[in-house]
C-alpha cells in the first residue's frame, strides 16, 4: 500500500476515535456532572435526566444519518469526515464550557441538550462516512483488513474514555470531580477533534467519489426506491450487531455489578482486559475475511451469538471470580468480531458509489436506534420485572433476525460494488 493511501486510512480513523472518546465520555462522566445542570435534589432524577438526554443523541443519529449521508454523496467523502469532526468538537466544546443550573437556570440543561444533539449528529453521519471512506480508500486484496480499523478505533474510543476517566478518578477528589473536573474529558475531546480536523482537511478524496459523473441527488427516496432490499437488510443486521454490542460491552459491565455481584472496579478491570482483546480482533478477523469471504464471518457471528447468549449470561450471573468472568465475556466478543470487523465494509459494497454513504448510514442509525440504543433499557427491564433471563432470549432472538440478514445477502467480497482498486 502506498503511503497516500495509509495516511488517508490513518486519518479517517483517527477521527472514529475521537468521536466515539466523546459519545462514552459523557456516559461515563454523567454521575460527577448531573447535579450541576439539573435542580439539586434527588440523584437518581438527576441521573434520569442526564440520561434521557443521553437518548436524545441516539434518537438524532437517524437525522444525522441522512443528511450527513446526503453530503458525503454529493460534497465528497472526505468534505463528510471533516463536517461531522467538527460537529462533535462544537458539541464537546458546548459541555465543556457549559454554565451550571446555579448559573443559568434552565439555560443548563438547554445547552447540554443542545450540545448532545449535535454530538448524535455527529456520531449518526460519522459511522457512514468512515465505512464508506475506509472502504473505498483501501485496496480491494486487503479491504476486511483496512475497513476493520472502524471499529478498532471505535472501541479504542471507549477505552480512552475510560482511561480518561480513570486518571482524573485517582488523579481529583470526587468534589473536585462535580465541581470542575468533569469538564477536563470534553475540554479534550474538543482539542483531539480540533487536531483530527486539520488532519482531515488534507486527506486525498477517494477514487470512487472523484470518478462520478452527473448523478441523481442522494436522497432518502431515492435510496428506497433503487434499493429496497438492501435497505432492509442492513436496517436488520444493523439492528442485531448493535443489540449484540451494547450487550456484551456497555450493559455486560452494570451486569456484572448488578447481577454477579462484582464491586465497580473489579467490574471495570474485567471489561478494559475484555475491550482490549476484542480490539485487537479485528484487525484479524478483517484479514480472515479477505481470505475466506464475508459471508461465512457473518453467520459465525450470528449462529454463533444464538447459541452461545443464554448460556454465557446464564453463567455469568452465577461467576464470582474474575478470571472465569474475563473468559466468558470473551467467548461472545470472538464471535461478535466477525461482524464489527468488516460490518461497515459489507454495507459499502452493498451500494454503488453515488448513493454509497447514504446507503451505508441511514438503515444503519435506524437499526442501531431501534435495537441497539434501547438494549441496555430492555435489559434493565426485565431484570425489574423479576424475569432476567428473558433478555438472554430477547437478545437471542434478535441474533436470529440478524442472521436471516446475514443468510439472504450475496458473498460482498465477491459481488462488491466498489470496482476501484
Amino acid at each position: 500500500m502506498d503511503r497516500k493511501r495509509l495516511v488517508s486510512i490513518v486519518g479517517g480513523s483517527a477521527g472514529n476515535l475521537v468521536e466515539w472518546y466523546d459519545w462514552y465520555a459523557y456516559s461515563a462522566l454523567s454521575i460527577y456532572f448531573a447535579g450541576s445542570f439539573f435542580p439539586k435534589g434527588d440523584q437518581t432524577a438527576q441521573l434520569l435526566s442526564t440520561a434521557a438526554i443521553f437518548a436524545v443523541g441516539f434518537l438524532m443519529r437517524p437525522v444525522g444519518a441522512y443528511w450527513m449521508g446526503s453530503y458525503g454523496d454529493t460534497h465528497g467523502r472526505k468534505a463528510g469526515l471533516a463536517l461531522s469532526v467538527v460537529l462533535m468538537c462544537v458539541g464537546s466544546l458546548m459541555i465543556a464550557c457549559a454554565p451550571t443550573y446555579a448559573q443559568a437556570g434552565l439555560g443548563a440543561p438547554a445547552l447540554l441538550l443542545l450540545a448532545r444533539m449535535l454530538q448524535g449528529l455527529s456520531v449518526g453521519g460519522e459511522y457512514g462516512a468512515s465505512a464508506t471512506y475506509l472502504s473505498e480508500m483501501a485496496t480491494r486484496r486487503n479491504r476486511g483488513f483496512w475497513a476493520s480499523f472502524q471499529y478498532f478505533t471505535l472501541i479504542g474510543g471507549q477505552l480512552l474514555a475510560l482511561a480518561v476517566t480513570l486518571i482524573l478518578q485517582s488523579a481529583l477528589s470526587e468534589a473536585d470531580l462535580r465541581s470542575w473536573g468533569w469538564r477536563i474529558p470534553f475540554a479534550i475531546g474538543a482539542v483531539l477533534a480540533i487536531l483530527v480536523y486539520l488532519l482531515r482537511r488534507g486527506l486525498a478524496e477517494t477514487a470512487a467519489f472523484e470518478q462520478l459523473g452527473a448523478r441523481a441527488k442522494s436522497t432518502a427516496m431515492a435510496l428506497w426506491r433503487a434499493h429496497p432490499r438492501e435497505f432492509v437488510i442492513v436496517a436488520l443486521i444493523s439492528g442485531g450487531g448493535s443489540c449484540a454490542f451494547y450487550a456484551y460491552t456497555t450493559y455486560m459491565q452494570k451486569f456484572l455489578v448488578n447481577t454477579s455481584g462484582f464491586k465497580a472496579a473489579a467490574a471495570t478491570e474485567i471489561m478494559t482486559a475484555a475491550l482490549l482483546a476484542f480490539m485487537a480482533l479485528q484487525p484479524l478477523m478483517g484479514a480472515v475475511s479477505d481470505r475466506v469471504g464475508r459471508k461465512p464471518m457473518l453467520l459465525l457471528f450470528g449462529v454463533g451469538g444464538m447459541l452461545v447468549s443464554v448460556p454465557v449470561f446464564t453463567a455469568m450471573a452465577d461467576t464470582r471470580e474474575a478470571g472465569t468472568a474475563l473468559a466468558l465475556v470473551l467467548v461472545p466478543l470472538v464471535l461478535l468480531s466477525a461482524y464489527t470487523s468488516i460490518s461497515g465494509l459489507i454495507k459499502a459494497e452493498l451500494f454503488p458509489a453515488e448513493i454509497r454513504t447514504l446507503g451505508v448510514a441511514l438503515p444503519y442509525a435506524i437499526g442501531n436506534t431501534l435495537l441497539g440504543g434501547t438494549a441496555e433499557y430492555v435489559a434493565l427491564w426485565f431484570k425489574q420485572a423479576g424475569l432476567e433471563s428473558g433478555f438472554y432470549w430477547y437478545l437471542t432472538a434478535v441474533l436470529a433476525l440478524a442472521t436471516l440478514g446475514f443468510a439472504l445477502l450475496p458473498d460482498t467480497k465477491r459481488t462488491s460494488l466498489i470496482a476501484e482498486d
